[in-house]
């Protein structure tokens, strides 16, 4: 037989075998399965919310379970072990489970899907999402989703950290089909991360004032510092200051800044006739207005003759 042949053989199988259980202990809450075959046989461990009623009254039910597995699949010795489920909030079939019976009892699609996703995540669920698919409310179907936290869809974290189960709800309308998705708290995602928190703070090295001037100084070559001794004063003349200054540049500084400073003989005579002309200016001006004054004192005295005599 093909490797493929088998792999799909094996696979329906165990989907025919897990909707067995879900038929035969769905009163119990069946929380799904593992199956593991061994040299001794097939070891089968079934995940219940009332292990109790699995097993059944001495063993009764477990002994029927195991029979009919034998006959319809063909088990050899199947070895079937029941854990009872910590917290039934968080396994995704036996809550697909319960909200599927709930919509089966007339519960609102809408109230039944908010109240269990809430649920879900107070048990300390880190996500969760529940799909409804079919005649949910009228003759139409139709898909209603509610999403809470953070679900992974794809990838190898939808396989290993998403547990995920399904329902079916008969209503009067026709079947609609429940399929629940939850991430657990102690689920380890791969973008995550801590941060570790230590009492002792880091070791930081202390530099003290001052470390490491001396080797520097050290390194440095005494030539490249030249010290104040070393410095060479400045070389003074013999002569004397008289022997060294020049007589003929002396006079040459000298006229050049009478030059600049005292103005010729030539522009002080043109501008003392200037000075000269104001007052004879003014004695021609005194003269005039004498002269106009002694004439109109003249036509005065000749008006009052005049009117003198026309009154006589």
């Amino acid at each position: 037989m093909a490797d493929e042949q088998k792999f799909i053989e094996d696979g329906l199988q165990r989907s025919q075998i897990d909707e067995f259980f879900a038929d035969e202990l769905g009163r119990a809450g069946y929380g799904g399965m593992d199956i593991a075959k061994t040299p001794m046989g097939t070891q089968i461990v079934l995940k219940a919310e009332k292990p109790g009623m699995v097993i059944g009254k001495g063993g009764k039910n477990i002994r029927k379970v195991s029979s009919e597995l034998e006959e319809r699949f063909g088990m050899d010795d199947p070895q079937i072990d029941v854990q009872e489920v910590d917290e039934p909030d968080l396994n995704a079939q036996i809550v697909a489970d319960r909200l599927a019976n709930a919509l089966e009892r007339g519960w609102y699609f809408r109230k039944a899907g908010h109240t269990t996703i809430d649920r879900m995540m107070e048990a300390g669920a880190l996500g969760a999402e529940i799909v409804l698919s079919g005649k949910v409310t009228g003759a139409r179907s139709r898909v209603e989703k509610f999403n809470r936290g953070y679900i992974k869809h794809n990838g190898e974290p939808a396989q290993t950290v998403v547990d995920e189960g399904q329902g079916v709800a008969v209503m009067k309308l026709g079947t609609i089909g429940v399929n629940v998705k939850v991430i657990g708290p102690d689920a380890v995602l791969p973008d995550d991360f801590e941060i570790y928190e230590t009492d002792e703070p880091p070791e930081v090295e202390q530099v003290e004032a001052g470390e490491g001037v001396e080797e520097f100084l050290e390194d440095v070559d005494e030539e490249e510092v030249p010290e104040a001794s070393q410095h060479e004063e400045p070389e003074l003349p013999d002569e004397s200051p008289e022997d060294v200054i020049d007589e003929e540049i002396v006079e040459e500084v000298v006229e050049t800044a009478d030059e600049a400073d005292v103005p010729e003989e030539e522009e002080v005579e043109e501008e003392a006739p200037e000075d000269e002309a104001e007052p004879a200016e003014e004695e021609a001006l005194d003269e005039n207005v004498e002269e106009e004054a002694a004439d109109i004192v003249e036509e005065m005295e000749a008006a009052e003759d005049e009117d003198e005599e026309t009154e006589e």
